[in-house]
């Protein structure tokens, strides 16, 4: 046989061994390494410290009645303190997945970053917090993004937080062969948009060249106040020219039609002033769902930690919040590539002191706080602090459906593992983690 017919015949008995690219009904290109149960994750960080007693074993009713199964009105000595919102859904979330009833924030402080850290790491924390400093261990958007197969790019990789505190920071740790480059895109709604007013921003202000050139140098400097020579720390996270082109087209349309929308009223709330910052946060996230569809998404909510000094407002923003994480929930179920491939799991990062503190609100109720001592210090001091819930919903077939455990399983350290092993990317992990998966969830 000639040289040239070999090579040729070579290559046709190679091709035909070969798989084309597989593009799956989601658009993704090829299937992921590992076994994958569903294609997209949504966590929601429901922080702020949520104490069990009122999200879930509230004796005169139910504070959450889109989440939670039971008793579908609060008492009247609540309500008649808060404004009515919309009749909840029939379906309830809990009656789509399977509900934690006893799971813990087992160690390590009760404050909302230590708790944060330590959902998004899979690692507790047991030092002091650092304000301006990422994370030590990787969290849950550099695992993604680096073991997920194949790799995905930031706009597939969302964290959704609240303007308050140093949360930005947990979009990517200093864990070495990790960081920046594979960190989550990060937006906090409450400080780039203006929700409650007709203006975005506060004002419609077009910059001229010089204005423009001032602020890209005042942005330089505020970008140079992260960076280290020491610490692999830089600008942030890094987009594709085009992915970045993408992201400002998506920014810049939010502040065109956030005017019309939020005037539009579209959750058919009884008044503006009721959507509250964790509302306008999963709004943010459901635009993004619709112009992205993203892989994991993480979003924070922090309203209810107003419960240190106003437990009426704590519970109405409880109330608010389980309000939109049922439009969220309709968002993913009316989304093509979303639906029924979606595993949402909600959880507090920590709970709230059985016993209250001294400051009353105008309804007579006292306030809590979430000082939970370590768990080996005083086994008689009140641990109502680290009791919280988990709930993991999801398509049936994936996840199991109406299953309560009342039993004590489960801790946050453990939502970090079981996302990953939704994604399929949790074997392939090389740092050592405090948790487990949450296997009695899945089929």
């Amino acid at each position: 046989m000639k040289r040239k017919a070999f090579i040729k015949n070579a290559a046709l008995t190679a091709a035909g061994g070969m798989m084309m690219p597989y593009i799956l009904p989601t658009g993704r290109l090829f299937a992921a390494t590992g076994s994958r149960k569903v294609d997209h994750v949504v966590f929601c960080l429901f922080a702020g410290g949520v104490r069990n007693l009122e999200s879930m074993q509230m004796a005169e009713g139910n504070v959450m009645p889109n989440t939670l199964i039971g008793n579908q009105s609060i008492s009247s000595d609540i309500a008649g303190s808060m404004t009515a919102l919309p009749a909840p859904a029939s379906q309830k979330l809990q009656s789509i997945g399977t509900l934690f009833k006893n799971f813990r924030y087992a160690d390590g402080p009760t404050g909302h970053y230590n708790g944060h850290i330590t959902a998004i790491t899979g690692k507790y924390s047991d030092e002091a917090v650092q304000l301006k400093q990422p994370p030590k261990y990787p969290t849950i958007f550099e695992y993604y993004r680096k073991h997920n197969s194949p790799s995905q790019s930031a706009l597939n990789s969302w964290w959704v937080c609240d303007s308050l505190g140093p949360y930005p920071y947990l979009n990517y740790s200093l864990y070495d062969g990790y960081g920046p480059l594979y960190g989550a895109n990060t937006i906090q709604p409450g400080s780039i948009f203006s929700y409650n007013s007709n203006s975005v921003l506060g004002n419609t202000h077009s910059f001229t060249n010089t204005e423009k050139a001032k602020c890209d140098l005042m942005k330089e400097f505020m970008n140079g106040q992260f960076r280290s020579s020491t610490q692999l720390v830089t600008n942030g996270i890094k987009n594709t020219p085009q992915d970045a082109e993408t992201l400002q087209a998506f920014i810049k349309q939010m502040m065109l039609d956030l005017p019309t929308l939020i005037g539009s009223n579209p959750w058919g709330l009884p008044a503006i002033e009721s959507m509250n910052n964790d509302m306008f946060n999963i709004f943010t996230g459901i635009k993004i769902i619709e112009q992205f569809k993203p892989e994991l998404m993480v979003i924070n909510l922090q309203g209810i930690d107003i419960g240190h000094f106003n437990f009426t407002d704590y519970v109405d923003n409880m109330r608010k919040a389980d309000f939109a994480l049922r439009k969220l929930w309709d968002t993913i179920q009316s989304t093509p590539g979303m639906q029924n491939n979606t595993v949402l799991i909600v959880a507090p990062e920590h709970g709230r002191n059985r016993e209250s503190n001294t400051v009353a609100d105008t309804n007579g109720r006292y306030a809590l706080d979430h000082t939970a001592p370590p768990p080996t210090s005083d086994p008689n001091a009140d641990q109502m602090a680290r009791e919280i819930f988990c709930l993991i919903a999801g398509p049936s077939g994936k996840v199991r459906q109406n299953q309560v455990i009342t039993n004590q399983i489960g801790q946050s350290v453990d939502i970090l593992p079981t996302i990953a092993n939704v994604l399929g990317f949790g074997s392939s992990i090389d740092v050592a983690l405090d948790g487990r998966v949450l296997t009695e969830a899945f089929y």
